[in-house]
């Protein structure tokens, strides 16, 4: 009877002690809503119009659009593999780190176009009358492509630039030489260069300089500038700076030697796409140009023939 009696009341200490600390955290939770009321109250009395004013003289794209962007961003972000915001740091900067992109953006006109291309795929062709299979199929189509259009742009941004550079090198590289040749040290050829330029290779010939300037090394500056860039030719040339400034061989005999091989590789790449030409100009010609010309040199024919016929 005594254990049964002591196993009660210890039931009872237990769901006491229980109810006791519900309690308290009630009367806490009153006593915070009590007072988060008495400020709401407070804050309606008080007058809101400057701070409704404040807010609605920012400007639209800061107060819709970050917003939004940001959120879209946040939704890329979390259906993208592994690394992806890396590897898009690494195209916009082959892009030439065009103003106004970054990876937030990137990735938040991949969701865009992700949407916008599921939406034209599904209202397109069922707005045209056609069947749910022809829906899907286009839906399936248009739905990757729209996500992969921004990649699409970033690529084609960056072939772009390292077209430029790989044309302007050969130029810039002669200028270079002079200037080294003349006696100038090779910063101030290569500033004498960025300045009497313009171009994508001007503008990271700059940017080698200002690196410079804040104190990183020549060497690595120049590394840099073929980490941004796409173009073997670069690459070769900053790989012999660097391997002529570790063994000691005089600046000018390595440019020189570089710029005599880049005007050997302009020329190859004009012969190059010279003999592409009439590769490129066989299908316009056939499905073009042929068919044109029958019908304006056989045509009157065949109608002569066609009236002798009938008489």
């Amino acid at each position: 009877m005594t254990q049964h009696l002591l196993l009660a009341l210890g039931l009872l200490a237990v769901f006491g002690g229980v109810g006791a600390i519900i309690l308290a955290l009630g009367a806490t939770a009153s006593d915070r809503q009590q007072v988060g009321r008495s400020l709401a109250a407070l804050e309606a009395m008080s007058p809101r119009r400057p701070t409704v004013r404040r807010e609605l003289d920012r400007p639209f794209a800061e107060r819709v659009l970050a917003p939004l962007v940001s959120r879209l961003s946040w939704i890329g972000n979390q259906f993208s593999p592994r690394g992806e915001p890396s590897r898009l740091r690494h195209k916009i900067e082959l892009a030439g780190s065009p103003a106004r992109w970054d990876v937030e953006r990137v990735l938040a006109f991949k969701v865009l176009g992700l949407v916008f291309g599921l939406a034209l795929g599904v209202l397109g062709p069922l707005s045209a009358g056609a069947g749910l299979g022809v829906t899907m199929g286009v839906a399936v189509v248009l739905t990757p492509l729209g996500y992969f259009v921004p990649d699409l742009a970033l690529y084609q941004t960056a072939y772009n630039r390292n077209e430029r550079i790989r044309r302007d090198l050969p130029d810039s590289m002669d200028l270079l030489t002079i200037s080294v040749e003349a006696g100038l040290p090779f910063d101030s050829a290569l500033s004498q260069v960025a300045r009497n330029t313009r171009g994508p290779l001007a503008e990271e010939l700059f940017r080698v300089l200002q690196e410079m300037q804040i104190g990183l090394g020549r060497m690595d500056a120049l590394r840099a500038v073929a980490e941004r860039t796409n173009v073997p030719e670069l690459r070769g040339f900053v790989t012999a700076m660097v391997q002529a400034e570790q063994f000691g061989i005089p600046i000018a005999n390595v440019l020189r030697i570089q710029a005599r091989e880049l005007r050997v590789k302009r020329s190859q790449r004009a012969e190059e796409m010279a003999q592409k030409v009439p590769v490129k100009i066989l299908f316009p010609l056939i499905f073009c140009i042929l068919p044109s010309l029958f019908i304006v040199v056989m045509g009157p024919a065949a109608i002569s023939a066609y009236h002798n016929l009938l008489h």
